[in-house]
């Protein structure tokens, strides 16, 4: 049995097969396993059939079932080095072999890969490379935990298509919708939560994407690349470079046009991409007059100050509703004895409630409209949360070690269920006795949801829940004092 070539740098410990100098293993060493802690994440790996294969188009031609032949059964980044290369070789056959070569650097998860075919024949070789990302459809683990489905499948970018998913259905049903000429931009990547495999070729070489099933679970897509004739005596190189680590998106947006969009806020892009780079401002420090405000570089204040910004913008609306929520609460006598009077005849009930509301000077909607313009807001950052790598393994405080993981002990769920269930209580109880109940359940049906939401979400929603609560209370009051024309204070 053929042992891999191991291969270890300051961020990876790599694995290279020697059938077909296949990128066959990788491990992120500054991303822990979300199912074993202890152990370092596989992105690449047999587990998912995942790994990078490449080679040459052509009969008899070096590929990704040929035989290499390593000098060394292992490489490690060298103290003071800043790059170690991994230099592969076939035999020759029939005149030709091929020279691969993998570099990999120091504080980065970009490799370079080169393929060299080398002509010592006596006739003219056409053919065409190929980078391959192959992967199973089954979801990395640990993906049950965050409470919704995230995306795995495939995806490319080109300046005429722009972004585009190639789900594992897509394959199935041969739908794959790839561009079919040649293209000179753009790149391929197999995505998962959290972490990406992209393929970018040299801006302006020319390749086409390629995408199909290498069996019944293994799908693939890449790139070939046109090799011009090689003559007797002369060999042709092709160069390609592989990121393969976390979704950062400022790392990404450097690395290639588009390849940010791979952290996919899907419709609520453009909310949610904004409330990113205010989460990341407020975490990269903010001062007042030279002072730190507490709580920058950490992630878990950096909600909470993101929460209490994003509250004070909406403060207006929501005070309109809470207005009109404690107006409500004042009338629920009348609205009873209304009840009462009409029984069950709801057409008349229907008309003295109307009646009552504008001698009340009370729209109906008011409690609701202001938040459903609010809705959008909230789901993006419910995606932004979701989505950012940078939240991965980032401690709070005592017990949260993982703003991306549950709550380990259930406090902030628990928390976050008992102010849902006292804002239910200065909520004004709905006429219809149906409704009421509803209302009565609706924070234990949704409260326990959170239980296996990560909890820097619970934590964005149980801040926002006690600011909301605060503001309601003190308008509440406001309204039963005789003061509901004045302006509430923030």
């Amino acid at each position: 049995v053929l042992k891999p070539v191991r291969v270890h740098t300051d961020l990876v410990d790599a694995e290279i097969d020697l059938q077909g100098g296949t990128l066959s293993r990788l491990d992120l060493l500054g991303q822990k396993d979300p199912e074993d802690p202890s152990l370092p994440l596989t992105l690449m790996g047999p587990k998912h059939h995942y790994s990078l294969q490449s080679g040459f188009t052509g009969e008899g031609l070096p590929s990704h079932r040929s035989l290499y032949h390593s000098a060394q059964p292992a490489y490690a980044l060298a103290a003071g080095e800043d790059s170690v290369t991994v230099r592969l070789e076939t035999d020759p056959a029939g005149g030709v072999r091929a020279v691969k070569t993998l570099t990999f650097h120091r504080g980065s998860y970009l490799i370079d890969i080169t393929q060299t075919l080398v002509n010592e024949s006596g006739a003219p070789i056409g053919t065409s490379a190929y980078f391959l990302l192959t992967r199973d459809d089954v979801a990395p683990g640990g993906e049950a935990r965050f409470g919704a489905q995230t995306y795995t499948g495939a995806a490319f970018f080109t300046e005429a298509t722009k972004y585009r998913k190639v789900s594992w259905s897509d394959y199935d049903k041969n739908k794959k919708d790839v561009p079919d000429s040649l293209v000179d931009n753009g790149w391929t990547a197999m995505i998962q939560h959290y972490f990406v495999s992209a393929l970018l070729p040299r801006e302006g070489a020319e390749r086409r994407i390629f995408a199909d099933k290498a069996d019944q679970q293994v799908y693939r897509m890449g790139y070939t690349l046109p090799v011009a004739a090689v003559a007797p005596g002369a060999n042709a190189q092709t160069a390609i470079r592989l990121y393969a680590g976390p979704q950062e998106q400022a790392t990404l947006k450097a690395l290639a046009p588009g390849l940010d969009l791979v952290v996919d806020y899907g419709w609520l892009a453009i909310i949610a991409v904004p409330l990113f780079w205010l989460l990341q401002t407020l975490h990269s420090g903010l001062s007042v007059g030279g002072v730190a405000i507490p709580g920058t570089q950490n992630w878990g204040w950096s909600i909470i100050l993101l929460t209490v910004l994003i509250k004070a913008v909406f403060f207006p609306l929501s005070a309109a509703s809470y207005r009109s929520m404690a107006k409500m609460k004042q009338v629920a006598p009348k609205l009873n004895r209304l009840k009462e009077q009409y029984g069950e005849d709801r057409m008349k009930l229907n008309q003295a409630m109307m009646e009552l509301y504008k001698t009340e000077k009370i729209n109906p909607l008011g409690g609701c409209l202001p938040v459903v313009i609010q809705i959008p807001v909230f789901l993006a950052l419910y995606w932004t949360l979701l989505g950012a790598v940078e939240l991965r393994q980032a401690p709070f405080m005592w017990w949260i070690h993982d703003l991306a993981l549950p709550d380990p002990l259930y406090i902030l769920p628990v928390l976050m269920l008992g102010s849902m269930v006292l804002q239910t209580r200065l909520s004004p109880t709905p006429p219809d006795p149906v409704q009421a109940k509803v209302m009565m359940f609706m924070p234990f049906v949704f409260g326990i949801m959170f239980f296996w939401f990560p909890s820097g979400l619970v934590l964005y929603w149980f801040v926002n829940n006690l600011l909301s609560i605060a503001q309601q209370w003190q308008i509440t009051r406001m309204v039963s004092g005789g003061k509901a024309g004045a302006k509430p204070a923030a």
